[in-house]
């Protein structure tokens, strides 16, 4: 379990914090800029990673001015050297060199902003450097929940999730015996397609499925939360911060997107956190070590809303969801395959490849195919990222679309 040892007491001084932000190009990176920018005598960007776009991270670096800039992508490097050497500012590319940066003494709190599988090796580079944990990246314990469980128990590392949802509880939790959880309530918006029959489904667009009603989010998990995969990872992931069953943690479709999620204990009460959906509060909540900075932007009107509904999410519509059962449920290397197919899966439907259902049938023919490894090893889970990503690719280049 991540949690709750971690929280600060109310009367601890926050010191001014160097930042990393893992993927600062993304929707999340972006973002954390913003809180940055908006608190300038307590946080400071020192090293700004990104995957391949060169140019809006030149961007950035030019106005954060971080000790660092690197990109993954290393065809970009020469461009990227070219634009900063000349401010001071020391460039890298390449993922052993992203790795390697989550160790400088610069950094005090690495932010995972980055999505899918990339995010699972320099994480673990952070954590075994003691570095603190804005955790943005749920595939991080989607894939080796429990490799990076027993990491953090040797760590001096504090996590505190990004992810909405999971900011949500942990709120929820401060101040709370653990041992009083009853149960741990994520709600769901139900994305585009909540109202969609099954005979509908079958003929969404890419346009269709990445117009989510009330967040605004990056391609691939706009499709997660098409497929309510997102669902799937977010009960995964709730798992391994809060160390609560499978079966105590459930999704709520929750249209309007205003209460996160919600806690219920032993004595019947819930607990709830309502927010509009905007992820500036839960960034601002991570960076700020669980505590609440003053903000001026504007905040929840209740009197916006006049009703606030929830429903019970379609397994049948969106099998997905109850992928995170059967995961959590087998153990092993199983999450890591469901991850790796269905980012395949993403990948090709946003290149309209495959059709949308068909996401769910490669991530399925992929557990099929794809040996079970009971207790895997860091390199169990490169290697069946590997495979099962290859093979997933074949099943795409099979399908008729």
């Amino acid at each position: 379990m991540v949690y709750i040892s971690h929280i600060m007491k109310s009367n601890e001084v926050i010191q001014h914090k160097n930042i990393a932000i893992l993927g600062s190009t993304g929707s999340i990176g972006k973002q954390t800029l913003d809180i940055i920018a908006e608190y300038p005598d307590r946080f400071c960007a020192t090293v700004l990673i990104a995957g391949s776009k060169v140019g809006q991270l030149i961007e950035q670096a030019i106005k954060f001015r971080p000790k660092y800039a690197l990109i993954a992508d290393e065809s970009k490097y020469a461009q990227l050297h070219e634009a900063l050497a000349p401010l001071g500012i020391n460039t890298a590319a390449g993922a052993q060199a992203i790795a390697d940066a989550m160790t400088l003494d610069c950094i005090d709190t690495v932010v995972t902003a980055t999505v899918g599988y990339s995010g699972l090796a320099p994480t673990i580079s952070a954590i075994k450097a003691n570095k603190d944990i804005a955790l943005a990246n749920k595939e991080t314990l989607v894939v080796a929940g429990e490799l990076v469980t027993n990491l953090l128990k040797e760590s001096t590392s504090k996590v505190i999730p990004v992810d909405s949802e999971h900011s949500a509880i942990y709120q929820c939790l401060v101040g709370e015996d653990p041992q009083t959880i009853k149960k741990l309530i994520i709600t769901a918006s139900g994305g585009p397609f909540r109202t969609f029959d099954a005979e509908r489904l079958k003929t969404v667009t890419v346009k269709d499925a990445l117009r989510h009603p009330n967040w605004d989010m990056g391609a691939k998990i706009t499709i997660d939360s098409a497929t309510m995969l997102n669902k799937a990872f977010e009960i995964i992931e709730a798992h391994w911060l809060f160390g609560v069953e499978a079966n105590r943690i459930e999704a709520v479709v929750h249209p309007q997107s205003i209460i996160h999620s919600m806690v219920e204990f032993v004595d019947g009460a819930v607990k709830a956190q309502l927010g509009i959906p905007d992820m500036h509060l839960p960034i601002r909540y991570a960076l700020g070590d669980a505590t609440r900075l003053a903000t001026a932007e504007r905040g929840l009107q209740l009197s916006d809303y006049a009703n606030l509904t929830f429903e019970a999410p379609d397994t049948n519509r969106f099998p997905g969801i109850n992928l995170s059962y059967y995961a959590l449920e087998k153990g092993g290397n199983s999450a890591c395959i469901i991850n790796a197919a269905n980012e395949i899966a993403v990948a090709a439907f946003l290149r309209e490849q495959i059709g949308f259902l068909d996401i769910y049938k490669i991530i399925l023919q992929s557990l099929e195919k794809m040996p079970f490894i009971a207790s895997p090893s860091y390199e169990d889970y490169v290697n069946t990222n590997s495979a099962t990503r290859q093979y997933a690719e074949s099943l795409v280049k099979q399908m008729k679309f």
